[in-house]
């Protein structure tokens, strides 16, 4: 656990006998943990999955531009992503020359699952996406892994340092396989039985609102969440809430797990109407 996260949410008796439903799927166990840790019941709903998605053409293109222009860094994100990409370049006998040619990158990671993929490779990884403020790349090449709508804010950094930035997509979002607690919510959310919503991403409300609509039961989705707690991680979030028809009752700010966990105790204080 980061430093940002907290080791308990702030204001325990506010949780107490409250239900709150996540919808995130990579940390949803964590965060059900953090809610369950000061009281409250996590109704766990996770409304995605990480689907390989890797163009072949893409990384054989991306292996010709790298050999004559190479990459000062190269950033990983995520380890099914990772696992795709190289996936990829062993069906087309190019790992080996993926291997070479990050060798002299600076090779940068996001969380301990990109880790273990690279270093099943043997690939080397220098050093954690957070400590990379101080290396210069003003003029240079940055490879980014594709990572949803963090890397908007990722690239944006990066060039205005003076980087170009290359993207690769190596997955995509997808429904998951198991709808079922999705399903679940939504009886629960009819049923007045949840008390808080956490949304972690805007694709989370786009699939949730997918489930719904095979349902019949996106008329008055809107309605059910208003009078609930609604958590927004960030402004991408809030922009999909709000398309909606949904106000959210507070946004985190900064966009960290921390903020977020802490913003959801004092609104449970306090209530939905605020």
């Amino acid at each position: 656990m980061s430093a940002s996260e907290p080791s308990s949410v702030p204001g325990v008796a506010s949780m107490q006998s409250k239900v709150v439903a996540i919808l995130e799927t990579r940390t949803g166990e964590h965060l059900a943990e953090l809610v369950a840790r000061d009281g409250a019941t996590p109704l766990l709903a996770p409304a995605l999955e990480e689907v390989p998605d890797v163009e072949p053409g893409a990384v054989a293109a991306l292996l010709d531009s790298w050999r004559s222009n190479p990459f000062k860094m190269a950033i990983f994100q995520t380890g099914v992503g990772t696992r795709a990409l190289f996936q990829t370049t062993d069906a087309q006998e190019s790992t080996p020359e993926l291997q070479r040619l990050l060798e002299p990158a600076l090779v940068v990671v996001r969380g301990p699952k990109p880790t273990g993929e690279l270093n099943a490779r043997r690939v080397r990884t220098e050093t954690v996406l957070e400590a990379v403020a101080g290396v210069p790349i003003a003029g240079r090449r940055v490879l980014v892994q594709r990572y949803g709508e963090a890397n908007r804010r990722l690239c944006a950094a990066l060039e205005s340092r003076g980087a170009t930035v290359h993207e690769i997509a190596t997955y995509r979002w997808a429904l998951p396989k198991d709808t079922a607690p999705l399903m679940r919510l939504l009886d629960e959310l009819a049923a007045s039985r949840v008390d808080a919503v956490v949304f972690t991403s805007a694709v989370q409300i786009q699939n949730l609102y997918t489930i719904a609509e095979r349902a019949n039961r996106a008329g008055g989705l809107a309605q059910c969440l208003n009078a609930l707690i609604v958590a927004s991680i960030g402004p991408v979030c809030t922009r999909a809430l709000l398309s909606r028809g949904i106000r959210p009752t507070f946004e985190a700010n900064p966009p960290k797990l921390g903020p977020l966990m802490t913003g959801l105790a004092a609104a449970l204080k306090i209530g939905p109407s605020g």
